[in-house]
């Protein structure tokens, strides 16, 4: 049975990440739009992941420490840092995600911050247990509006090969 469309007779582009074929070595993808970081994001986050620490909730204790104010939950961050990355990289390739290695915030981001995100394919090599499938080795940067970076980390991913990719 013929199901109609709305979009019969017209080429049809569906936004999706990379397949393992795509992905190549070497290659920096920077990813838009950039995020600015808000004090509702910092303590909705915090707070929904029953994080209690006072150096993100608390700013009267947060003014007495190092930083002299609140610092975002670097979970968010890094939370933030690869969800930058979904649209352009692994959108409806991914298979799943294998780990996180080399986790650094060397900069603290503070609340107003801007974080603009980049990722390095670092390796590749096919699955030896998941035909069809391929690992993928990416390290995700994230800078602030100034420069400084304020998160990375390398990160494993199992992906689709195109051939073999469900539809």
């Amino acid at each position: 049975m013929h199901q109609e469309t709305p979009h019969e007779g017209r080429k049809v582009v569906r936004q999706r990440g990379l397949y393992y074929e795509e992905f190549e070595v070497g290659t920096v993808y920077e990813h838009a739009p950039g995020r600015t970081v808000t004090e509702t994001d910092n303590v909705l986050f915090t707070t929904v992941t029953m994080n209690t620490q006072s150096l993100h909730l608390d700013a009267a204790w947060a003014a007495r420490q190092p930083y002299g104010q609140r610092l975002v939950n670097s979970m968010f961050t890094l939370a933030t840092l690869v969800g930058a990355s979904v649209a352009q990289l692994t959108q409806g390739t991914i298979v799943a995600n294998l780990g996180f290695e080399e986790v650094v915030f060397p900069h603290p981001l503070f609340h107003g911050d801007t974080m603009y995100s980049s990722s390095e394919i670092l390796g590749k090599r096919p699955s030896s247990s998941r035909p069809g499938q391929g690992i993928v080795r990416v390290k995700h940067t994230a800078r602030n509006q100034d420069g400084a970076v304020v998160a990375e980390c390398t990160r494993s991913v199992l992906v689709w090969r195109r051939d073999a990719a469900p539809q």
